[in-house]
């Protein structure tokens, strides 16, 4: 196995220069078009079957191992996020409000140096290899697009790698069962009555049974849920009014519910939509509360969660994998794929080198995200003793 870190190795200088490439030029959501392109050219040339996505700028390639045996997913993730750059490397985004600062770009990199190891491995690979190159992870749920389109047939199992700054370079961790958290959002307006500022007794004021709600929805958590079961609600954006002598008739809130179980999950949203329902009426008002479904939670199969600690401590050295005591309250669409096939997710780590403590490093979506390259080679050696291992 340590032979395959060598391999990856040789390929690294390629992969820091694509993923720079990737970098520079990020696009949105699920059309990815130039990503895309870059994808296809870096592909070009190896024994795979590539398809593109019919509904969304995916890529699916296919390698046919020489000898039988299962078909194996390896993922990548390819947009970016709506936000400015300020990490002064340089090869900084080129685009205004476009940044890869969640480490997509990287991810892209790593996977098409796997492709190109265990082309040249092909010999010793047993079944097929499906890479997975999926737009519309932030947000626009990519994978569920790709699940419709047909990328888990056949599939048997699947993994992905998904890198952190919060982590020293040559570690991996993972757990199994739930890894990362469901992300459902929630949306309430309190609709009173508006009138003048100096006769509120003449209205109906949405905003103080709008302040109890918002202090009655963190509530929910630390009384209703359990702690060894959590949950996190976060209210992000509040709006109400428009100037100092005027009663609104409507105010609004909304924010963000985390779980790690569907049953904690369902509990929260509707504990939520009573409280605020109930409260409102308490003060005469009304409210319509709305709750958006996100991605599920990302749950590791036991058995795959084993194989990455098994394939890493064989592949990158012994004490490399570090099992993880928790979920993180991050979400993955990832999910979808492991709702669906057994798999696992792993974080890779890829702390610069300048920082002495990984806990301190700017984390992934922060303007100031950077990561160190030379953890690139360590996903491509993962990536490819994932099915090389078998």
């Amino acid at each position: 196995m340590h032979e395959i870190l060598e391999a990856a190795a040789g390929l690294a200088n390629d992969t820091i220069a694509l993923r720079r490439d990737i970098h520079r030029h990020p696009e949105l959501g699920l059309d990815n078009p130039n990503t895309q392109r870059r994808i296809l050219a870096a592909l070009d040339g190896l024994p795979l079957v590539v398809t593109e996505g019919s509904g969304i700028t995916s890529v699916v390639a296919d390698l046919e191992g020489a000898i039988d045996g299962p078909t194996v997913l390896l993922r990548a993730d390819t947009d970016a996020l709506p936000m400015t750059e300020d990490s002064d490397e340089g090869f900084c985004s080129t685009e205004s409000g476009r940044a890869h600062a969640c480490g997509h770009d990287a991810h892209v990199a790593m996977l098409v140096g796997a492709a190109r190891l265990l082309c040249d491995w092909r010999s010793e690979v047993a079944g097929r290899v499906r890479f997975m190159f999926q737009p519309g992870e932030e947000g626009a749920g990519g994978a569920a697009v790709m699940i419709n389109e047909g990328v888990l047939d056949g599939v048997d199992r699947a993994f992905a790698i998904h890198i952190t700054p919060n982590l020293p370079v040559g570690h991996v961790a993972c757990r199994p069962g739930p890894l990362l958290a469901s992300a459902d959002t929630f949306h309430v307006t309190v609709i009173g009555k508006g009138g003048h500022a100096s006769t509120p007794h003449f209205c109906t004021d949405p905003v103080p049974p709008m302040a109890e709600m918002i202090n009655a929805v963190h509530a929910v958590v630390t009384r209703q849920v359990d702690t060894f079961n959590p949950s996190v609600v976060t209210v992000t954006h509040v709006d109400a009014g428009t100037t100092t002598n005027v009663i609104p008739e409507t105010a609004f809130f909304e924010g963000t519910i985390r779980s790690v179980s569907e049953e904690t999950r369902s509990l929260v949203a509707d504990a939520l939509a009573i409280a605020c329902k109930r409260i409102a009426e308490a003060h005469g008002c009304s409210a319509d509360f709305r709750v958006e479904t996100g991605y599920p939670v990302t749950v590791n199969d036991t058995e795959q969660a084993a194989r990455v600690a098994s394939t890493c401590e064989a592949t990158l050295g012994k004490g490399s994998y570090l099992a993880l005591h928790a979920p993180f309250m991050g979400a993955e669409d990832f999910s979808y794929v492991l709702n669906s096939v057994p798999g696992a997710m792993a974080f890779l780590g890829v702390c610069p080198d300048d920082i002495t403590d990984s806990r301190t490093a700017p984390p992934c979506h922060s303007n100031r995200m950077r990561l160190n390259e030379a953890g690139l080679v360590h996903g491509i050696a993962l990536h490819a003793a994932m099915v090389l291992g078998n």
